[in-house]
């Protein structure tokens, strides 16, 4: 089950299964308190939950490398945009948004490397990880200690490159991308990644304000409505066409996973600064059934529909279909013996925790499927970077070559911006 799609998101949390408590920053307790009423305390009972056999330690899980010839640096910013409220929280009165920029860097030695999540992210989604995404567990994990491939304040490389911007899935964060995004950015690309405040599962900001605490999370439930469906793919929408204000981008590459792949295939429809796209497994159509604009009627731009053999499903053959039978430059791929969430950082670290004896056989498989990681992340980064290369190459690179075009399956291993309101920037966080 995919809660971006079928049934929704996933339900915030007061507590965690099994009494776990916050370790580190008492202000998530704050953040969490607010949520605890709308817990429908199903904790983990779908039978891809928590394996019997957990080690002694908490296991620290670890990224795969970038496999480009650049280092990458990595700042986080806060942006501000006055012209909207959020549709989640309209007490804010403004929509924010936290990003993540990576860059090619002319080196990072010596410098911090950018964790997936910070002390504060960890201990939230330590308890909100086994709702979320159920087969993953409530305790046995340091999430605060895994860090990524990327170096903070790494001065970036000189000259102008492309740029791409990618949207999780419903019910997760940015640092859930942290991987694809860091190897893009090691083969030449600017990538920024984008939270969607009130549907991720959690957000860190650089500090409180009126409406929100310092750390939000998710008010997405199993039980999403068509409404609700409706509200967070048009504010991911407006998200996106908002960070390309706020960034100055006049052409640019998308690419995003689940609900984020319908929200970069809907942006490329609506706003002609977006070049290309790539849409990981997210549904084309609403809740109920009526096709989004970009089925309907089309697309001269390019845009990758990229899925997988375990989650390919009805809904999702029609709605890509209509697309597809539009003509134009739509290409569709399939990733074998795999599933939903192979498109993101799960694709590693899922397979690690099986290995723990901290999720079950078919928890691992209803989660990536039953694919090696040293097949689907390789496989899955040479068809992004593949189809970025023909349609927003990096200069000098001499690629694109290897693109995506056409219909087909990935092989088995061995087998019109308006007026831009203003942004506001604020202070990372720590």
């Amino acid at each position: 089950m995919t809660p971006d799609h079928t049934s929704g998101g996933h339900a915030p949390v007061g507590q965690a299964p099994g009494g776990h408590a916050p370790a580190r920053r008492t202000v998530v307790a704050g953040a969490l308190a607010g949520a605890a009423a709308l817990l429908l305390g199903t904790g983990t009972g779908t039978g891809t939950g928590t394996a019997a056999a957990a080690p002694a330690g908490p296991l620290v899980l670890r990224l795969p490398a970038p496999t480009g010839p650049h280092a990458v640096g990595a700042a986080v910013r806060h942006l501000v945009d006055p012209s909207r409220n959020d549709p989640w929280a309209p007490a804010v009165g403004v929509r924010e948004l936290m990003v993540t920029v990576f860059r090619p860097a002319v080196s990072g030695r010596g410098l911090p490397r950018l964790p997936q999540l910070t002390p504060d992210a960890a201990d939230a989604f330590t308890l909100l990880a086994p709702l979320v995404r159920p087969a993953l567990p409530g305790a046995g994990v340091d999430w605060a200690a895994t860090l990524t491939h990327a170096r903070t304040g790494a001065p970036p490389l000189p000259a102008r490159r492309p740029v791409l911007v990618y949207s999780p899935g419903g019910g997760d964060s940015r640092a859930m991308g942290s991987s694809l995004a860091i190897d893009l950015a090691s083969h030449g690309w600017t990538v920024v990644t984008v939270d969607h405040p009130g549907d991720a599962s959690e957000v860190e900001f650089p500090d409180e304000r009126p409406g929100r605490d310092r750390v939000r999370t998710t008010v997405l439930r199993p039980d999403l409505d068509a409404g609700t469906f409706r509200t967070m793919i048009d504010t991911r929408v407006a998200d996106l066409r908002f960070v390309l204000d706020a960034l100055g981008l006049d052409r640019v590459g998308l690419y995003g996973h689940s609900a984020g792949g319908t929200a970069v295939a809907q942006a490329l429809h609506e706003d002609p600064r977006v070049a290309a796209a790539v849409n990981l497994e997210g549904y084309l159509d609403q809740m109920d059934g009526a096709l989004l604009p970009v089925a309907r009627e089309g697309t001269d731009r390019p845009l990758l529909l990229a899925g997988t053999d375990g989650f390919r499903d009805a809904r999702l053959d029609r709605s890509w279909s209509a697309l597809l039978g539009r003509g134009g430059p739509v290409a569709r791929r399939q990733l074998a013996d795999s599933h939903h969430w192979v498109f993101t950082d799960y694709a590693a670290l899922v397979p690690q925790l099986r290995a723990a004896g901290l999720t079950t056989a078919a928890g691992r498989v209803a989660m990536v499927g039953s694919v090696d990681p040293r097949v689907s992340v390789p496989a899955v980064r040479r068809l992004v970077r593949s189809f970025f290369a023909r349609h927003l190459p990096v200069p000098g690179s001499g690629a694109g070559s290897g693109a995506a075009s056409g219909s087909g399956a990935v092989p088995r291993a061995g087998r019109g911006s308006g007026s831009a309101p203003t942004a506001r920037w604020g202070r990372s966080p720590q």
